[in-house]
């Protein structure tokens, strides 16, 4: 079921109608109504999927229910080895048995070796990544003693398949968000209030900004080698707009929405494309999955604590990692490294935490000196995307060098270029209100609250007009894919 559908507008009344006024004096029905609710998200998109996460759910559920009791460290490991290859082992197959078994085959083919194997036609679970990895915080937090296991099985079923953000994040963490399934939620109208708020912006984000830079970023992307340099350039900025809208867009769609019902995310981005480095743009992007990785694979492997060998070492290992989560193909693979690269020189240096503030705190405009580093730290990163949106690294290099050519100075040239340039106009207004609201949780959380109440619901509603006259043609989500 998408956020942007039909079928969630119709949905969400319900579920909200039956938590608050039918189960709300019963926590134990609060929280089944949270599985059911979610059960039925998730199966409306194909209810095949629902044993994956009912089993995972199972396994850690009595895993850690184990570790509670088992004092033998030999045991307690086993035990945790057993959650992590029954999660990472459904996440390989569905999602990387494919492209392990072609790149198998074409290596031993470089050699002269003749390998027969058919690849299987595997239909890859909507929010497999992200559900493996919410489950998996939970055993690894309680193996580490840094968590009590539960008794409640519902509640723990609740917090695994959480609907608001199941298939696409925040990656919850258990510690976070499971003890908010032991405590009764009471109805708080200024919470849903702003809930409401921080969907109508993850919305305009998404239809508005999302889906009509991916009618462009797709036209350019699949034709490219049609296009000039300069025509490429603009392709390659509606995809830094896409990724952008449609990821934090969905972040604010299940926050607000987890909101509505009591209950409170981590924050997933912080206005990444004011970064004024590398390191500024990963502490801002995507949250929940980079400080997933810092705190279950960095800071084991040694973190930065080491010689410049295991500095180095770790953070192509985390970058590449996590280009690989994203998906099954050589060029989230580059991706990440070329994230690596960019980030190594502020840390070897010690100076990856030296903008750690909002950019310009309380002031309407950047320095020079700022505004500088924010637009070569965000051509850093709409070179690296072009990498992530390519088919292939051949697709990626083809894509690039045409944009070095000469071609680079011509006037772009597409079909629907004139309709492009409203939306082009769309994206000037929402990086002037990102910017204007970049102090706050989300772009209009304290937007025009000294507004007069007219004025400022006069702008809600601008935003409503937005979505239901200007929104692109529908598009699923980005990383339901990943």
């Amino acid at each position: 079921m998408l956020f942007n559908s039909i079928d969630f507008a119709i949905f969400l009344p319900i579920v909200f109608i039956l938590y608050w006024f039918v189960t709300n004096k019963n926590l134990t029905l609060q929280n089944f109504l949270i599985v059911a609710a979610s059960y039925c998200f998730y199966g409306w998109w194909d209810w095949r999927f629902l044993s994956l996460i009912l089993f995972s759910t199972l396994v850690d559920y009595f895993v850690g229910r184990k570790l509670r009791l088992e004092e033998s460290q030999t045991k307690r490991k086993v035990l945790l080895w057993i959650s992590i290859l029954v999660n990472l082992g459904f996440l390989g197959f569905f999602k990387y048995y494919n492209f392990f078994l072609d790149n198998f085959i074409t290596a031993f083919s470089f050699f002269g070796s003749e390998i027969k194997a058919n690849s299987l036609n595997i239909i890859l679970p909507v929010g497999i990544s992200f559900y493996t990895f919410q489950t998996l915080s939970y055993t690894i937090d309680v193996y580490k003693r840094k968590l009590e296991p539960t008794k409640d099985f519902i509640a723990f079923s609740a917090f695994v398949s959480f609907f608001p953000q199941l298939v696409a994040g925040p990656i919850e963490r258990a510690t976070h968000l499971l003890p908010q399934f032991y405590k009764k939620r009471n109805f708080d109208y200024v919470k849903a209030v702003d809930g409401m708020r921080q969907i109508l912006w993850g919305l305009f984000k998404k239809i508005v900004i999302a889906d009509n830079c991916a009618e462009y970023a797709n036209l350019i992307f699949n034709n490219s080698a049609d296009y000039s340099g300069s025509t490429l350039v603009l392709g390659a900025l509606f995809f830094t707009f896409q990724i952008y809208g449609d990821f934090s867009g969905y972040s604010d769609i299940a926050i607000g929405t987890s909101r509505l019902f009591g209950f409170d995310l981590m924050r997933n981005f912080n206005f990444p494309y004011f970064s004024r480095d590398i390191a500024e743009f990963w502490r801002r992007w995507h949250i929940s999955l980079s400080t997933w990785f810092r705190d279950y694979l960095y800071i084991p492997l040694g973190g930065s604590k080491g010689g410049t060998w295991m500095k180095v070492r770790n953070t192509f290992i985390i970058f590449i990692v996590s280009g690989f989560w994203h998906g099954a193909n050589w060029t989230f693979i580059v991706w990440g490294a070329l994230n690596a690269i960019y980030f190594l020189p502020l840390l070897l240096t010690n100076n990856n935490r030296n903008n750690l503030e909002i950019v310009a705190y309380g002031k309407s405009f950047p320095s020079f000196k700022e505004l500088f580093y924010i637009l070569l730290t965000f051509s850093m990163t709409v070179f690296s995307w072009i990498f992530f949106r390519a088919n292939s690294i051949k697709h990626a290099v083809n894509y690039i060098s045409e944009i070095l050519s000469l071609s680079l100075f011509t006037i772009p040239k597409f079909d629907g270029v004139r309709d492009a340039l409203i939306t082009i106009l769309f994206v000037v207004i929402f990086v002037i209100i990102e910017w204007k609201g970049r102090e706050g949780q989300y772009a209009i959380a304290h937007l025009g609250t000294k507004w007069k109440l007219p004025i400022r619901y006069a702008f809600y509603y601008t935003l409503i007009i937005a979505i239901l006259w200007f929104g692109g043609r529908e598009q699923q989500f980005i990383y339901f894919q990943f």
